[in-house]
């Protein structure tokens, strides 16, 4: 199997660039489908191919200098390893199933390997520890292979910006089929017939909606259905569950801090446990307001959001 060259990217403007990741799925968008990317969820994923995404054309500061690393980062692993590399300016399309595209980083010369160049901040170092991989990044390097059809991919990651790892991934058939089996099911059955999944509870999912509808219309109503009224009394039934284990939680802590009574520190066998005094200065806004409103109206900063709330 080989695969196919949808585009190249030589000089691709990012405008086209964007306009050929619409015509299927790619690495990146592969975790996000599977429900384990932080950044982005399946329905951000299917705003993205329908060209509906109010974030499409933004790349963040950290995809900004993962782009401008990703050079250094090839040249390490080729001093480390030995490993010669190659650029391949094209987006790849898989031989049948042509919705599965990959816009990888580098090929190895001479072997049906890959290699992905990554950046990471040194508070998510402890994603590289020993053998592991972010599952993100694991997903990706397999959907490489199959769309390629190679063997085994290398990833290599900066640190911090002075630490750098390197690790090789072996093709994985059955985890292939998987990618294969979700990929095929979110793109005919929601990007083709224009089926939008459903919101879930990430982040991700939070942070699209405030992008898609950030203001709310005075006056405007809408009639909810029934399947609404079983999903807030569900959430009545979670909420009641949270007050539980937090009172519960409360409940160990009060215990644990009588026992420490005025110590600071306390041991057990494998944990510390700390009970410090701290200081805490808070600004005094409605004395500020009262007292000094010209200065108050200076320094006030007024931002818009919207709350969400059940009665």
């Amino acid at each position: 199997m080989r695969a196919e060259s949808l585009v190249s990217t030589h000089e691709l403007s990012r405008e086209d660039w964007l306009e050929a990741r619409r015509k299927g799925i790619g690495g990146s968008d592969v975790s996000a489908i599977a429900g384990l990317n932080k950044w982005k969820s399946p329905i951000g994923v299917y705003l993205d191919k329908t060209g509906q995404s109010p974030e499409e054309d933004k790349a963040g500061e950290a995809a900004y200098w993962g782009n401008v690393m990703e050079d250094i980062v090839a040249q390490e692993f080729t001093i480390r390893t030995g490993i010669r590399v190659r650029k391949r300016n094209a987006i790849l399309r898989h031989p049948e199933h042509d919705f599965m595209l990959a816009n990888v980083d580098r090929l190895i010369v001479g072997k049906k390997e890959g290699l992905e160049c990554k950046t990471a901040s040194e508070y998510l170092k402890g994603d590289w520890e020993d053998e592991e991989i972010p599952a993100s990044y694991l997903l990706q390097c397999q959907h490489y292979m199959a769309v390629t059809g190679y063997q085994a991919w290398h990833i290599a990651v900066l640190i911090g910006g002075n630490k750098f790892i390197h690790k090789r991934i072996e093709r994985d058939e059955e985890l292939i089929q998987y990618l294969i089996d979700i990929e095929t099911d979110f793109w005919v059955n929601h990007v083709q017939a224009e089926v939008p999944p459903a919101f879930d509870g990430s982040d991700a999912s939070t942070d699209l909606l405030k992008a898609l509808y950030p203001e709310a219309e005075p006056t405007s109503e809408i009639k909810l259905g029934s399947d609404v009224e079983q999903m807030l009394d569900a959430m009545d039934q979670l909420a009641a569950d949270i007050k539980e284990f937090e009172t519960k939680k409360k409940e160990y802590e009060n215990q644990i801090k009588a026992l420490m009574a005025e110590n600071e520190k306390g041991f057990t066998l494998n944990r510390v446990v700390t009970w410090k005094n701290y200081e805490t200065n808070r600004l005094d806004s409605k004395r500020l307001k009262a007292e000094q409103p010209d200065l108050y109206k200076k320094y006030i900063n007024t931002t818009t959001a919207r709350r969400f709330t059940v009665k």
